[in-house]
């Protein structure tokens, strides 16, 4: 970036100062790395144990690392059994909105009801400790209720976002093997009924395993019911079988807790396995200290459970620090670009977390939309998924946040499990840097050699240590885990490879590029497709980017960007060579575009990231390759 000056700082106001819960960072960081055990056992014991465990970390069997092993736990004797014995029992634990209109809430009391009933009907259809059960919803309690009540008994579980298609559900069921699915009749998406039923019923035809298929009824679709195999949710909860008393079982540390399948460019998706005791540490004590919790929070992750984003900080993180959380089933600007907004007023929500993709999207409106609106009981903002460009970066803290609310920008992955750079609302801010490592995690940058490279230079980012909320292994593929995630060093030690390319500046902040495969070489100059996308989206006339290389016989990459224009601003040649000068002007004339065009969307996974190889393929007429993650 060709910026003449260093980036803006944004310091925190005297009032976030002094409610902050960890006021201080250099010391209690420098603790925490060099006591990395003794740290994560003191955040350990902020949790309740059925046995406390022998072993903080195990490093016997490196890169397979164990964290308290030999300790006894379940998540949710965390996530709702402690709290039914606190001042947490009659609180407010899922607050729930369709885009129809719909509302439903659930105190933890509640919760731990419905838990329970769900929990006793999948132990009624035979599911035990250890089985793998497939759960393929839209975003509804009862897909919470699912996944609390498969951690309860111990059974493991298989999320599937309820977007995915009948290729994606099929593969996934085939490969965690799972004997029972829960599903729903459909979903809702700006104003269109989806029909899950109809997809999982395709996914089954191809996946025999299936022995029974648990169906939710949520928006009335007619749906096709195999007598044999499908019961209704609410048939089965009218039955004696559904009591709601069930005894919450102690697993292991290192027990199973779910796999979440992730797709690279390439390969087969992978199954990330992640456990019970290390996982429930690290979720929590990172949405506790990154979001400053407090007793009274309502907390919006506005992501899907289906993700990981949705896993750590819709479920498990906030619900075992007591968090109220706000669930939302519908579509960002649907049925206008104040949804969003419309939802934060009414129901008072302190802490916003989403994505760069999201927040563009209503930028796109202007600021008026956010302005009709309320939203002075935000007091903290969230980002997740990419790196947020610093004009989107400005858009949200100064029209979302009124000036006054920290932006807690988290990088991490789901392998990771949790944040591993992140501000605390005490962090000066840089508009478009995660800022640092949180506590216990040391990263660095490193060359193609593996030694670090100087301040301000980019490189392969890494991790030198391991930490609680980490992916155990791919399931059912030790091998290829090893192969693609870690790298030992001559004297014995391993780092964990990122795939992200990144640099730290002069103040030890840490700048995330992109992934390694979209950093392009243009005439023997690395450049980020996130930086020149963020250089597009500065231009005021501009809503979205995105950029990708093809190959060019002279500077080995040619830029070719796509452009999405702000509401009432109509595409032309002019515009066309001013945005391509703008680029010039912003990071130098070696990354001036060398086509922009314009479109009216852009391909874009269902948690908002932009699929570049996509566009890339369609460029130069190749074949798209897997699109199921693809948002249709």
């Amino acid at each position: 970036m060709n910026d003449a000056a260093k980036p803006d700082i944004f310091y925190p106001s005297e009032e976030v100062l002094n409610q902050a819960n960890v006021n201080e960072y250099e010391e209690m960081y420098k603790y925490s790395v060099e006591n990395r055990e003794q740290f994560w056992a003191e955040q350990a014991e902020t949790l309740n144990w059925f046995k406390k465990w022998d072993t903080v970390l195990d490093e016997s069997n490196a890169p397979f690392y164990k964290w308290f092993d030999g300790g006894q736990i379940n998540i949710v004797h965390n996530a709702v059994d402690r709290h039914l014995e606190n001042a947490n029992r009659n609180k407010m634990a899922i607050i729930w909105e369709s885009e129809h209109g719909e509302v439903r809430n659930f105190s933890y009391n509640g919760l731990n009801r419905e838990v329970c009933k769900f929990a006793n009907v999948l132990r009624s259809m035979g599911v035990e400790k250890g089985d793998i059960v497939t759960i393929y919803m839209p975003q509804i309690p009862e897909l919470v209720f699912a996944m609390l009540a498969c951690a309860k008994i111990g059974a493991i579980h298989s999320v599937v976002y309820g977007g995915f298609s009948t290729e994606a559900l099929a593969s996934r069921i085939d490969d965690a093997h799972s004997r029972v699915l829960v599903t729903a009749d459909g979903g809702w998406r700006r104003g269109k009924q989806i029909d899950l039923k109809s997809i999982a019923n395709a996914a089954m035809e191809r996946s025999p395993s299936i022995e029974v298929c648990i169906c939710v009824k949520n928006n009335g679709l007619d749906v096709e019911m195999e007598p044999t195999r499908d019961f209704w949710l609410h048939d089965l909860f009218a039955l004696p079988i559904a009591s709601s008393k069930c005894e919450t079982v102690p697993t292991d540390a290192e027990d199973p807790l779910f796999i979440l399948y992730t797709s690279g460019t390439t390969g087969k998706p992978k199954g990330m396995l992640h456990t019970h005791g290390g996982y429930s540490v690290y979720t929590s004590t990172t949405h506790r200290m990154a979001f400053d919790i407090k007793p009274q929070d309502r907390w919006w992750c506005a992501a899907d459970p289906g993700w990981i984003t949705g896993h750590s900080y819709i479920v498990y993180g906030p619900l075992i620090n007591g968090a109220t959380i706000m669930l939302y089933e519908g579509a960002p600007n649907y049925p206008y670009p104040n949804r969003w907004w419309q939802i934060i007023e009414n129901y008072g929500i302190n802490i916003l977390y989403t994505s760069p993709t999201a927040i563009r999207g209503l930028m796109r409106f202007g600021d008026r939309w956010p302005k009709k609106h309320d939203l002075s009981s935000l007091r903290l903002l969230g980002s997740v998924g990419e790196p947020i460009n610093p004009e989107a970066w400005r858009w949200y803290h100064n029209v979302i946040g009124q000036d006054k609310c920290p932006i807690i920008d988290t990088w991490w992955q789901t392998e990771t499990g949790g944040f591993m750079v992140c501000p605390l609302p005490i962090t000066p801010l840089k508009p478009g840097s995660a800022t640092k490592p949180f506590f216990g995690n040391e990263l660095a940058v490193v060359d193609d050699d593996g030694e670090e490279v100087e301040v301000n230079e980019e490189g392969k980012l890494i991790i030198k240590n391991p930490w609680p909320g980490m992916a155990r292994t791919i399931f059912k593929d030790d091998a290829r885990y090893a192969e693609l995630y870690w790298s030992q060093r001559e004297d014995g030690s391993w780092r964990y490879l990122a795939g992200d390319s990144a640099k730290i500046d002069d103040d030890g902040y840490i700048w995330v590029i992109g992934r390694m495969d979209e950093v392009l070489k243009v005439s023997g100059y690395r450049l980020g497709t996130a930086e020149i996308e963020s250089a597009l989206v500065s231009h005021p006339k501009v809503s979205e980017a995105a950029a990708v290389g093809l190959p060019h016989e002279l500077k080995g990459n040619a830029i070719h960007t796509y452009v999405i224009l702000i509401d009432g601003v109509e595409p032309s040649k002019e515009l066309m060579l001013e945005l391509k000068t703008h680029v010039g002007n912003e990071m130098g004339k070696i990354a001036t575009p060398e086509a922009v065009e314009f479109v009216e969307a852009l391909p874009k996974t269902r948690s908002g990231k932009i699929m570049r190889r996509v566009l890339k393929a369609r460029a130069l007429g190749q074949d798209e390759g897997d699109l199921s993650t693809l948002e249709e």
